[in-house]
Parts: C-alpha cells; sequence; structure tokens
C-alpha cells in the first residue's frame, strides 16, 4: 500500500502550497482570484474545487527514493529539544538523527521507518566515495 509522502499543490499563479502535518490547512488567494486549499498532511488529501484547476504535486512511498528524501518532512525541535518547531526535509537531516528516530521514535508506522532506514542506506551508497 503507497502513503502520501508529501501533500502538495501548484496554484495558477505558480505559488506551491503544503500540508505537512494532520489539520495543517493551507490556502492561498491567487492571482486568479481564487482561494486554494490543502490540508491533511501525510494522513489525507484534503483540497477544494476551483474553476482554474491546481497542478497535483504529491508523492507518494511508491516513488523514487531521490523524490521521498526531497518531500518527507520531519518535525524537530533541535538536539535537546528546546528551539522552535521546525519542518525538515529528510535530506537535510544529520545522519545521527536519523539513527536516534530509528532508535526512539517505536510508535512510527514502518513505512515511515522504511523511509528512515532507506535514507541511511542511500547515503551509505551514494554518498560515501566508491573503493
Amino acid at each position: 500500500m503507497k502513503h502520501i509522502v508529501l501533500n502538495r499543490i501548484k496554484t495558477p499563479d505558480g505559488t506551491v502550497l503544503i500540508s505537512k502535518h494532520r489539520h495543517d490547512y493551507v490556502s492561498h488567494l491567487d492571482a486568479n482570484g481564487e482561494c486554494y486549499m490543502v490540508d491533511g498532511g501525510t494522513d489525507y488529501l484534503r483540497r477544494n474545487v476551483n474553476i482554474e484547476s491546481f497542478e497535483k504535486q504529491s508523492v507518494y512511498s511508491d516513488a523514487p527514493h531521490t523524490e521521498i528524501r526531497q518531500g518527507f518532512y520531519w518535525e524537530t525541535r533541535g538536539k535537546d529539544g528546546d528551539q522552535p518547531v521546525e519542518f525538515k526535509p529528510l535530506e537535510q537531516l544529520d545522519t545521527s538523527h536519523i539513527e536516534a528516530i530509528i532508535l526512539t521514535q517505536t510508535h512510527l508506522a514502518k513505512w515511515r521507518l522504511d523511509v528512515f532506514e532507506a535514507e541511511l542506506l542511500f547515503r551509505k551508497t551514494k554518498m560515501e566515495p566508491s573503493p
């Protein structure tokens, strides 16, 4: 079963809307006068219907990992947990952070853990020089 990795649309005026987590309602009044919205994060897709349609740009778990690592966002509060909330794409997380997530976040859905494991493998095989 494929899962939503990135819930994203592009409006006719080129504005990109991303819903990063459940109930993250994001809207935009487009240059054409219509209001566009996206909601649901990685849990569900919710969009509105417009006269002039938007471009679907969502990424799913069956996409190539190079797309997933750019579109899979992780909420972080910094190393010590005392920083303001920030959403970072997987490709920007430190390897030690990913390893800590895998070890400590045992409540995560298997598909999410699989994404983190795939990123570690990607870094090992794609970013290290060949012998």
